[in-house]
């Protein structure tokens, strides 16, 4: 995508001025005796591309309906640069919203959509012109700006929803799910023009997805909600590599949970019977004791196919038998059912592998810094 020839987030800000673009503080949104969202806050500092990521039912849409200003909060606080913008409506927070099914006016062509927002405010007709130009010349649709929205194609009615949305140049980008209607390639390429997009602007944007590989590849910070409460917040590898939860390290990803007893511990190591293999792990987080139960994240590329050859070292060893497998292209995607512990899953590359067969004994490696000892949801 092309930008404007000037980015709509490049404001001059005071020494006053708080870090924080927008501050969500201790919100909570009540229907009746149903807790929508429960004590959430959060920061997003300016020009950060942050994902509401969860489950359907987790409040992700709910919270950004209320940053909207659609919704209003049962108690707590939203403020961008520090003032509280809880009284506002919606139409003066000058925020952007791209919804999930567009929300294209049908009997306006593509251009009269795009303008609406300007037209509504009564800027001049020139400036509106110029603007409009500029906006379908962003995301492409300059050959378009005479259709209307039932002439495009699914991706061209999102890059229009998009250029309405910014052409007034909002402080703030909401989306909510604007990808979900698209198939698999056609959602690939607008997710790498999206982020594109962001990083020539430099505006904040607010995504909500319940896709966690599109969270992943997109964002510079995600936060995880389930049931109305934030879990988890951070960047996606710090999520992905140190998940803080069984809930977190299943959602984002996938990954195979091991469950055992303490056997030994050291201040940076334990080693702990699984079935009836002891195994080891490296950063053990919180107090570990020898007699306690403890849970290990497991991610399926972390784990090796060892051929049990002297020469091969590995801080931990299973033996199992391969009880199925895809093909995925660059990977074999295996089901090992180990005795004793349950089916483990590994990702391993085609290339350096022999087919598998169904039934054949394996040996399974990795290192013991390759978990991470989680605690129970």
């Amino acid at each position: 995508m092309r930008s404007f020839s000037s980015s709509p987030a490049q404001n001059s800000a005071g020494s006053n001025t708080p870090s924080s673009a927008l501050s969500i503080e201790r919100v909570t949104k009540r229907y009746g005796t149903i807790v929508a969202l429960d004590d959430v806050s959060l920061q997003v500092e300016r020009g950060r591309f942050v994902t509401l990521l969860g489950p359907s039912g987790s409040g992700k849409t709910t919270l950004l309906m209320i940053i909207a200003g659609f919704v209003s909060p049962t108690e707590g606080s939203i403020r961008i640069d520090g003032n509280s913008i809880n009284s506002l409506p919606p139409e003066r927070r000058n925020f952007g919203m791209v919804f999930q099914g567009y929300a294209l006016f049908p009997h306006m062509t593509v251009a009269e959509n795009v303008a609406f927002a300007l037209k509504v405010r009564r800027r001049p007709r020139a400036e509106i012109a110029d603007a409009v130009s500029r906006a379908l010349s962003m995301v492409q649709l300059e050959r378009f700006a005479d259709r209307l929205p039932r002439q495009l194609s699914g991706g061209q009615q999102q890059r229009a929803a998009l250029a309405r949305a910014l052409i007034f140049q909002p402080k703030l980008l909401l989306l909510d799910e604007p990808l979900s209607a698209l198939d698999k390639n056609l959602r690939s390429d607008l997710q790498m023009e999206l982020r594109d997009l962001h990083q020539r602007l430099g505006l904040t944007f607010i995504y909500v997805t319940h896709d966690q590989q599109e969270a992943l590849s997109m964002s510079d910070e995600i936060a995880i909600l389930r049931d109305g409460r934030l879990i988890q917040k951070g960047t996606p590898a710090m999520l992905y590599e140190n998940p803080m939860s069984r809930f977190v390290a299943g959602f984002l990803g996938r990954s195979n949970f091991l469950s055992g007893t303490v056997e030994s511990a050291t201040a940076d190591a334990f080693s702990y019977r699984c079935g009836n293999f002891l195994l080891r792990q490296m950063r053990p987080g919180d107090a570990v004791i020898r007699g306690n139960s403890v849970l290990i994240a497991l991610r399926p590329e972390k784990i090796h196919l060892l051929t049990g050859a002297a020469d091969e070292s590995a801080d931990n060893r299973l033996v199992g038998r391969v009880s199925a497998f895809n093909y995925l292209g660059g990977v074999y995607h295996l089901v090992v059912t180990v005795e004793g512990v349950g089916q483990i899953m590994v990702d391993t590359p085609t290339w350096r592998q022999e087919v598998p067969t169904v039934g054949k004994e394996i040996m399974l490696g990795w290192e013991a810094d390759a978990s991470i000892s989680l605690s129970e949801d």
